[in-house]
């Protein structure tokens, strides 16, 4: 789930990988750019047609529509790594936008179960949003064999 993304490329590349992966593309809004915007669809190729992706207005639809049982928050600052958890299906892997990541209030939402961080280099801000889901998602995905893939 991307929490109000801004910049359409990382949401494009973000509809590929879920296309290609089979999992789902949650987009809460308000979004910083139209979902018909060239520079979206460019990066998405032809795999628009061949992702689950759904707009929320805003988090609290999200949760309504979803009612996750468990909700990782991805953020720089937690201390327990993506790689320590063991993925159910049906999990939602929750990320903020470009450039700020989740602001404390997301954070702290009851709904979010566990804070996680994907490991870096120590002086580095963050990955890009659309590599860091990919790096979780496919971490989730190996954990259950590739289910689906080939």
């Amino acid at each position: 789930m991307f929490l109000e993304p801004k910049i359409p490329p990382n949401t494009g590349n973000a509809i590929r990988m879920v296309a290609g992966t089979g999992c789902e593309l949650h987009l809460v809004g308000p979004l910083g750019f139209d979902l018909s915007e060239p520079k979206l669809r460019r990066a998405g190729l032809d795999y628009h047609d061949l992702a689950s992706v759904t707009v929320h207005e805003n988090l609290d639809a999200a949760w309504t529509a979803l009612a996750p049982e468990r909700v990782f928050a991805f953020t720089a600052h937690a201390e327990t790594s993506f790689a320590d958890v063991a993925y159910l299906p049906g999990d939602v892997l929750l990320f903020g936008p470009e450039p700020t990541g989740l602001p404390e209030e997301v954070l702290a939402d009851p709904h979010v179960t566990t804070q996680l961080r994907i490991p870096m280099i120590p002086g580095r801000r963050s990955l890009n949003l659309s590599n860091a889901a990919a790096v979780a998602v496919y971490e989730a995905w190996r954990q259950h064999g590739f289910a689906g893939g080939v």
